[in-house]
């Protein structure tokens, strides 16, 4: 039996599609281009479930309506709408992909590190989408198994970082109870465990205020 995959839950962030002046060529393209992208991804069978402006509550909507991607349809002129979605998703990371007509890839490069998943110019033929969105997502999927990987790794060096400098702690506690108490390592170590253990501490707790004392006299 075949499993059944929920479809992507999509929010769109673009600029109204209303048209105040009917003569403006620039905003009717765009207007199109917007319509265009909403038809091919209901077409692909992708969830639709908002379209909305880049403003400062793009943040709170986008925590509300918790979509699986966001898509950025900008013209040129729209930049500052991907800096509001980046800022947007700083906290909780979604794949963002961007679809433009504007054929100036300068800005490409500062658009992937700002967190793009995928930088479209051109790209809003029907067939084309899925793919895309598709490409996006394992994409993204890829990059945070690798962040986790990074995180699950700088951790264990933390843990062993510290193992190490409680192990050089109690290493040095044990050699100055064997210089002034004249006892051997291992009597030196279970002095110290057991004063650990009456007063319920940890050892290298034990160990550092031994060491402290010591400073002070």
């Amino acid at each position: 039996m075949s499993i059944m995959h929920e479809p992507l839950r999509i929010v769109v962030v673009a600029p109204d599609l209303s048209i105040s002046d009917p003569e403006d060529d620039h905003a009717l393209e765009q207007a199109e281009r917007s319509r265009s992208l909403r038809i091919g991804l209901l077409e692909s069978g992708f969830n639709l479930v908002a379209s909305l402006p880049a403003d400062v509550f793009l943040a709170e909507r986008l925590a509300q309506l918790q979509p699986d991607m966001v898509i950025v349809d900008a013209d040129s002129d729209a930049r500052d709408a991907l800096e509001h979605v980046v800022m947007a998703t700083r906290d909780e990371r979604r794949p963002i992909v961007m679809f433009t007509n504007d054929s100036d890839t300068t800005h490409v490069k500062d658009a992937v590190a700002a967190g793009v998943t995928a930088y479209i110019v051109a790209g809003l033929s029907p067939e084309r989408i899925r793919p895309i969105l598709d490409v996006a997502m394992a994409r993204f999927q890829h990059e945070q198994a690798l962040r986790q990987e990074l995180a699950e790794t700088r951790s264990e060096l933390d843990e062993l970082s510290a193992e190490l400098k409680d192990r050089k702690t109690i290493d040095r506690a044990k050699g100055l109870l064997m210089q002034r108490q004249g006892l051997t390592e291992q009597a030196a170590y279970e002095k110290l465990r057991k004063t650990a253990m009456d007063k319920s501490l940890k050892l290298v707790e034990v160990a550092q205020r031994m060491l402290d004392v010591a400073d002070l006299l």
